[in-house]
Order: structure tokens, then C-alpha cells, then sequence
């Protein structure tokens, strides 16, 4: 399992980076938008540059921000022209009429990251339509239990009763699991990426569950790092060797 790092905070990549222990960065509109307003080309270009100093050629998925099909593809275009980056990763979201751009795309040389997915069968499409990584959305899944919204055509309650979803699609781990046996059996080039971390436990989890990659928030990174059994086990060694020496 690789980790990630998800965010669009300088700060916060460059301390990961400098570690060592991540071989990607994931980014989405939203990260972007918790970060101080100015030009995006000149932040993406700043997160390249700094993966360029630190550890280069890792991961680095950007996305689009738009739902036409032109426009996504212009702006992929766009993204290698300026980053000028080889592991670069488009991020297109799933939807049906999206497949045709990651045909597309594929087609153009990119690497594409769909992301949005929620069920197997979203990544079972975004696979067979070309994308290099699927993204499954752990913590959304789990929230959809007890999700009244409507959504387009849907809530779970008639998803289910339509025969378009089941229990098993509430259950982050088992969406993972299934959807990594078959790509495993059909698309073995196509990795999943679990994001939507909520806990550290989802990191460890979505590796059991089959996913290839956890994207992980920063905030989580120090507790990833950290254990009370630790701490108490190196005190006891200090200690225990200032106590000799003196």
C-alpha cells in the first residue's frame, strides 16, 4: 500500500515530502479552495517545484473543473503544457457521459485518476474506459447509510429498492474489496486510490480492503507516527540508560 498526501498546502507537502514517506499528492478543487486565493497554475507549479526538490517523479494528480467534455479536455492539455511534469494524473470525475473524455484522454497519452467513485461499478467503467487509477470515496460510502439527501435521481433507500445499490454499497471496505478482485482479474494495471479519509483507522483499513493507495489528509500523518506505547517504551529506555550512566 502507498500513501498519499491530500492537500494543495505548501506547507504541509513540503514537511511530508521531506520525510519521505509519501509517493503522491493528490488535489481536488476543494483543497485548493482552503488555500490563500491567487493564480492556480502558479500554486500547482509551486507544489511540482517542490516535489522536483524534494523526492522527484513521485505521483501528482491534478483535477479539472469543469463538467464539459471540451473544456476537460483543454484543460488537461493545459496542465501538461504549463506543469511541464511526467507523472502527472488528470483527475476526471465519474459519470457517464465523463467516459468518453477518459477514452479520450487515454487515447491523448494522460494518465487519468477518476475520482468520485462511490460503488463498483463506477470503477469497473472508469477501468474499461481507461483511467490508470480509480478513486473510492471510504468515508462518503460509510456516510451513506444514514444519508436522507436526494441526489439527482437517488437517495439509497430508492437505490436500493430499484435494484441499483445494496447493503454492500454502504460498506466502504467491501465496495474496495470487490472492486480490487476484479480489477485484479480484468484491469491488474489499474490501481484504486481510497480517499475521503475520516480516521486513522480508514488508512489501515483501506489496506486490508484491497486498495493499492490511501490518500491521506496531513492532519493525520503525526498520529500515523505516534503511539502511547511508544512514547512510554522510549522514556522507559532514556531513563533507564541515565540512570546507568550516572
Amino acid at each position: 500500500m502507498k500513501l498519499f498526501a491530500d492537500t494543495a498546502n505548501l506547507t504541509d507537502i513540503e514537511s511530508a515530502l521531506k520525510k519521505g514517506f509519501i509517493q503522491g499528492i493528490t488535489t481536488n478543487p476543494s483543497l485548493l479552495a482552503k488555500e490563500p486565493k491567487g493564480n492556480f497554475e502558479s500554486h500547482i507549479g509551486q507544489i511540482v517545484e517542490l516535489i522536483k526538490a524534494h523526492k522527484n517523479g513521485i505521483h501528482l494528480s491534478v483535477e479539472v473543473f469543469s463538467r464539459n467534455l471540451d473544456e476537460i479536455r483543454r484543460q488537461a492539455n493545459h496542465f501538461r503544457d504549463v506543469l511541464n511534469y511526467k507523472q502527472l494524473s488528470i483527475k476526471v470525475q465519474i459519470g457517464l457521459e465523463e467516459l468518453e473524455v477518459i477514452r479520450k484522454l487515454k487515447e491523448d497519452g494522460f494518465s487519468v485518476n477518476c475520482t468520485c467513485c462511490m460503488s463498483v461499478n463506477q470503477a469497473i467503467m472508469a477501468a474499461s474506459s481507461g483511467a490508470r487509477y480509480v478513486s473510492i470515496f471510504w468515508g462518503r460510502i460509510r456516510d451513506i447509510p444514514s444519508d436522507t439527501s436526494m441526489y439527482g435521481f437517488y437517495g439509497f433507500k430508492q437505490a436500493k429498492d430499484e435494484g441499483v445499490l445494496d447493503t454492500l454499497d454502504a460498506d466502504p471496505a467491501k465496495v474496495v474489496s470487490m472492486t480490487r478482485a476484479l480489477l485484479d482479474k480484468s484491469y491488474p494495471g489499474v490501481e484504486i486510490i481510497a480517499g475521503s479519509i475520516r480516521k486513522s483507522t480508514d488508512i489501515r483499513d483501506a489496506g486490508f480492503a484491497g486498495a493499492h493507495i490511501v490518500t491521506v489528509p496531513p492532519k493525520f500523518f503525526p498520529q500515523m507516527a505516534q503511539h502511547f506505547k511508544t512514547d512510554e517504551v522510549v522514556e522507559q529506555f532514556l531513563n533507564d540508560f541515565k540512570k546507568w550512566l550516572t
